[in-house]
C-alpha cells in the first residue's frame, strides 16, 4: 500500500504508533510477546536512532536502511552490530541505544531483569546450519564429522547465542567437539572458514545465505534444531521513543519484517 507524504513531514517506519508498554520489576523475567500493536495513526519520525543488532542481522536490518532513510528523510539510522552479549554489557554500561535485537531470549533477560528496556517482542526466528570451506572438500555430512580427526573446527564463545545454540544441540547428540578457536560473533565464524582456517563452523542458516559461494551449507535436521528467537526492545533511556517504537513495530509487520523475509529469517509466529 503506498501512503501520500504530507509535506515537511515523514512517513512512519511501520505505519503503527509507539505501543504502550509496561515496565517489568528488575527480577521479573518478560517473556516476548509476538504481536505488534496496531494503529490508525501516521506520526512523524525523525532524529538520530541508535539500533544495537546481534551480528546476524547485519545483512537484513542493512538491506532495510535504504527503505527506511527514503521513507523517512528527517531519521538518522545508525546500527551497532556485534554478539549479543557484547551489545548487552555495553547497553548496561550506558551505551546510547535506542533499540536492542537479540539473537536469543537469555540475552535479552538480561536487560529485562535490570530494568533496561521495555517489554521485548519477538520479530524473528532462526535455524542453524553448518557452513563447510566452498565446495565441502573434507566432506562433511553432519554434526558428528565436526568431531572427525583432521576437521578444523570454529564455533562461537560462551554466551554468543550461536554459540550457545550449536553446544546445547552438540550435548544432545553427545558429540565432543574441540574448536580451534571461540569467534565473538558469528560473522567471525565465517570469516574464518572462508579464509581456510577452519574447514567449518555452526552458524545461522542466513549466514550461509548472505555468504553466498564463499562457503558451502550442510544442513542440520529439524530434529536437531534448537528453538532460536530473536526478540526486539526500546532501550528505557533512549531520547527518540517515537523512532524506537517505530522500528520495533517495523520489524514485526513491515519494512523491517521484509528484509528480513528476504535475508531467509522465520517469521515471528
Amino acid at each position: 500500500m503506498k501512503v501520500r507524504a504530507l509535506p515537511h513531514v515523514a512517513v512512519a517506519l511501520a505505519l503503527l504508533a509507539p505501543a504502550c508498554s509496561t515496565s517489568p520489576s528488575k527480577s521479573a523475567t518478560v517473556a516476548p510477546t509476538t504481536t505488534g500493536a496496531p494503529t490508525t495513526t501516521v506520526a512523524p519520525i525523525s532524529g538520530t536512532l541508535n539500533v544495537f543488532a546481534a551480528a546476524s542481522l547485519t545483512g537484513a536490518f542493512t538491506a532495510a536502511k535504504a527503505t527506511l532513510s527514503a521513507t523517512n528523510p528527517g531519521l538518522s539510522l545508525t546500527y551497532n552490530f556485534g554478539g549479543s552479549n557484547a551489545l548487552v554489557a555495553q547497553i548496561q554500561q550506558g551505551a546510547p541505544a535506542d533499540v536492542f535485537a537479540s539473537a536469543d531470549t537469555k540475552n535479552m533477560q538480561k536487560l529485562v531483569a535490570a530494568g533496561l528496556v521495555e517489554t521485548p517482542v519477538t520479530f524473528a526466528k532462526n535455524k542453524l546450519e553448518i557452513a563447510t570451506a566452498a565446495g565441502n572438500p573434507k566432506h562433511i555430512t553432519g554434526l558428528a564429522d565436526l568431531a572427525k580427526p583432521g576437521i578444523t573446527v570454529v564455533l562461537e564463545a560462551v554466551g554468543v547465542p550461536a554459540g550457545d545454540y550449536t553446544r546445547q544441540v552438540l550435548a544432545a547428540r553427545g558429540i565432543t567437539v574441540t574448536p580451534k578457536s571461540l569467534e565473538t560473533d558469528v560473522k567471525s565464524a565465517v570469516v574464518k572458514v572462508t579464509s581456510g582456517e577452519a574447514d567449518a563452523t555452526v552458524v545461522y542458516v542466513t549466514d550461509v545465505a548472505a555468504a553466498g559461494s564463499t562457503v558451502t551449507g550442510v544442513t542440520i535436521p529439524d530434529a536437531d534444531q534448537p528453538i532460536i528467537t530473536y526478540p526486539m526492545a526500546v532501550v528505557k533511556a533512549t531520547k527518540n521513543h517515537a523512532a524506537a517504537q517505530a522500528f520495533v513495530d517495523s520489524a514485526v509487520s513491515g519494512d523491517v519484517q521484509k528484509a528480513l523475509e528476504a535475508a531467509g529469517f522465520l517469521p515471528p509466529q
